[in-house]
């Protein structure tokens, strides 16, 4: 028995041992399987056990997604340029030839659109933020505000899939499914990665099943959406006319047929398929008790706003996030749509952070105060920034914005990055960057760096390639580590 029998045969390899070990197998078997000849250093020895590769600054993440794009500009990167040469051409020198969305690639003419709000400095690093975000201005110290975040995809599809999997085609795992793969899970009774999703006020870009995919990883590490509906896990509950001593029986029977065919096939995915039906019986106890808001005191629902007792709402699945990131769940994914303003931006953009702002500083606050921002790493950003110029008619109080790849702002906070200070630099156009850039492949690598996990090391070979979630670039960020 050799690493080629477990690595072909079985497609196993090393870090599925600890999926087995988290989804109940035990440290007895997992002994079992250490058999000597099977590693070829003691590095890769170690590993097989999941642990992380060095000491983690966070245990968990909950990823505020702003799906569509928000406008950096009239968010977080005040550019007094665009006021003075409101309505002027883009220069060409500033443009430089970059490749532009089919929207706007036939304009004849780039006017510059200078925003609507009013922008004031706060915190120590007097980082700016627009007067659509008071709330998120209240919390300025504990952000991390990365404004040179760049990527090289110009339309949502692929510039969305690229940053939720590390690249811009379909079939890949997503980070959430990399990190429970890597990791485990804390929590017997609750998946490792659970996917939450809401929809704004403004012009929504769809969400999809493949942004929260194992792709091809083990099933097990698949995002488990929860709805908005009675039910948050859709099928969780016992079948009309089956309690739960019926529904163990059942289980139990289903799992002996299951592993007489493991013992034939040695097929991993019967396994785990065992493995989630065991889960999903031992979430029936414990979903209804985390997603029940009546236990949250008022002053808790107060923070998040009134909104976050209607389910589905960006606020309620913020509240719901710190419910099951303080249960244990490795991460938490929400997207909220509604962020695509290629016209009506004013409009459009304030209605959305009104959906938004509260609810973002509150989970900082409420994670704060229970002792949980330090292990918690909150995230929060779109998948590339808006235009300088404007798309279509520009008039002085109405104006929309293209997609722009080329430099976008995200924060993150807790979880061991630096807090209050802003990372990065803009041209005075907001238009390219001119310091500190920021990669996705760069942002991946970071945010497992502070997961505990070597961005080059947590790799799975697949059809005879080895595959990262940073594929063969990225480069921890360092500066934005404490």
């Amino acid at each position: 028995m050799n690493k080629e029998f477990f690595e072909h045969r079985l497609n196993m390899n090393r870090r599925r041992f600890l999926s087995r070990l988290s989804l109940g197998i035990g440290s007895a078997a997992l002994g079992s399987l250490l058999i000597p000849d099977l590693f070829q250093s003691k590095e890769e020895e170690a590993l097989i056990t999941g642990l992380p590769d060095f000491a983690p600054k966070a245990k968990r993440i909950i990823y505020l997604f702003q799906n569509g794009a928000p406008s950096q500009l009239d968010l977080f990167d005040y550019k007094p340029m665009l006021q003075t040469m409101h309505g002027e051409d883009l220069p060409a020198s500033i443009r430089m030839g970059q490749r532009l969305t089919g929207m706007t690639a036939n304009q004849k003419k780039f006017p510059l659109a200078g925003t609507t709000f009013k922008f004031s400095e706060y915190g120590q690093a007097r980082a700016t933020i627009s007067e659509l975000l008071p709330y998120t201005a209240s919390v300025v110290d504990d952000l991390c505000i990365v404004k040179s975040m760049f990527t090289e995809a110009i339309n949502h599809d692929p510039a969305l899939t690229f940053f939720q999997t590390g690249a811009q085609v379909g079939n890949r795992a997503s980070m959430g499914s990399w990190l429970s793969y890597g990791l485990g899970s804390e929590n017997k009774n609750l998946p490792a990665f659970c996917v939450l999703l809401s929809k704004g006020k403004g012009n929504g870009q769809g969400v999809y099943s493949k942004l929260w995919s194992n792709g091809f990883l083990d099933s097990i590490h698949q995002g488990v959406q929860f709805s908005s509906g009675e039910n948050p896990v859709l099928y969780l509950n016992n079948p009309e006319g089956m309690d739960k001593t019926d529904r163990r029986r059942m289980l139990d029977k289903l799992a002996e047929l299951n592993q007489e065919n493991y013992s034939e096939f040695g097929d991993p995915e019967i396994s785990t398929k065992i493995q989630q039906y065991e889960m999903a019986y031992r979430m029936q106890t414990a979903v209804p008790d985390i997603t029940d808001m009546k236990k949250e005191p008022e002053s808790i629902i107060k923070m998040y706003g009134a909104e976050s007792l209607v389910p589905g709402t960006f606020a309620a699945n913020c509240l719901l996030a710190r419910k099951l990131s303080e249960n244990g769940v490795r991460f938490v994914q929400l997207y909220h749509q509604g962020w695509d303003a290629h016209d009506n931006l004013p409009g459009q953009i304030k209605g959305q952070c009104k959906d938004v702002d509260q609810a973002s500083a509150a989970l900082i606050t409420d994670l704060k105060q229970r002792g949980l921002l330090d292990e918690t790493l909150v995230i929060w950003g779109g998948e590339f920034g808006r235009t300088n110029y404007c798309q279509g008619k520009l008039a002085k109080d109405n104006y929309g914005r293209d997609h722009h790849p080329r430099c976008f702002t995200v924060w993150m906070a807790g979880g061991g990055v630096k807090p209050g200070i802003v990372h990065g630099e803009t041209d005075e156009f907001g238009y390219n960057i001119v310091k500190n850039p920021v990669h996705v492949h760069d942002f991946h690598a970071t945010i497992l760096n502070l997961m505990g996990l070597d961005h080059e090391k947590l790799v799975y070979k697949h059809q005879g390639r080895r595959y990262r979630l940073t594929d063969v670039s990225g480069k921890v960020v360092k500066d934005l580590i404490a």
